[in-house]
């Protein structure tokens, strides 16, 4: 398995196309992380000496493929960081589904908990304690005998939001087991990709529009 391929790299950012599997930072199982490779990436590539400076701009769960982006430099990192907090970045992701939703297109709210003990997040249908409100719009973008591809622009960004509320609305992402589907995949992934991101770049403010294209795996579900 490749664990990443280069989508947009210059001076200040770079962003790659994460394979499913992959963890962006490392944990305390010592597995090799994104953020490690890319470091490693980097100091080859400009055969610069020292350690090299990269900084996480925002993650993936371990099992989702597609764009992640990384700051360069510390001014970039900065700025990114800023526009994910202001949500003045545009996110798109493709989910796969074995059970469509009952309407082809929608908007989603729900109030997320989340159990630090489980690492699961549950979506509910009215405010309860210690909830967030997390919302995103789906829309359905093809078919196959068996599953759906829907494209997903999330409003907020919660913990394991997209799969928590598809899962609520009887439509777990292929592969999740975690959130309801009833089998894995054939390499352990989740049907979730990180598919399309828009920003005004940090310094150079330029409009950056990025994709990451389909796994492979996907086509053999009926998707292309």
């Amino acid at each position: 398995m490749i664990p990443f391929t280069v989508i947009y790299e210059d001076n200040h950012l770079i962003v790659v196309n994460k394979a499913s599997g992959v963890l962006v930072q490392p944990d305390k199982n010592g597995d090799p992380a994104l953020e490690q490779l890319i470091k490693q990436y980097i100091k080859e590539k400009y055969t610069k000496s020292g350690e090299v400076f990269l900084g996480v701009v925002h993650r993936l769960d371990r099992p989702v493929s597609g764009l992640v982006i990384f700051a360069k430099t510390s001014k970039a990192l900065v700025r990114m960081n800023e526009l994910f907090k202001q949500r003045d970045i545009e996110k798109v992701y493709w989910a796969v589904v074995g059970t469509m939703p009952a309407e082809p297109e929608g908007k989603l709210v729900h109030w997320i908990t989340r159990s630090e003990k489980s690492n699961l997040s549950k979506a509910h249908k009215t405010e309860v304690k210690g909830s967030l409100r997390a919302e995103l719009q789906y829309k359905l973008i093809q078919r196959s005998d068996r599953y759906s591809l829907l494209e997903v622009h999330l409003m907020t960004g919660r913990h394991h939001q997209i799969r928590a509320q598809l899962s609520a609305i009887g439509c777990p992402i292929v592969g999740d087991l975690k959130y309801g589907f009833a089998r894995s995949s054939p390499d352990g992934s989740i049907f979730l990709h990180s598919r399309y991101t828009k920003f005004i770049h940090p310094v150079q403010k330029e409009e950056i529009i990025l994709e990451a294209p389909m796994p492979e795996l996907w086509h053999k579900y009926g998707m292309k």
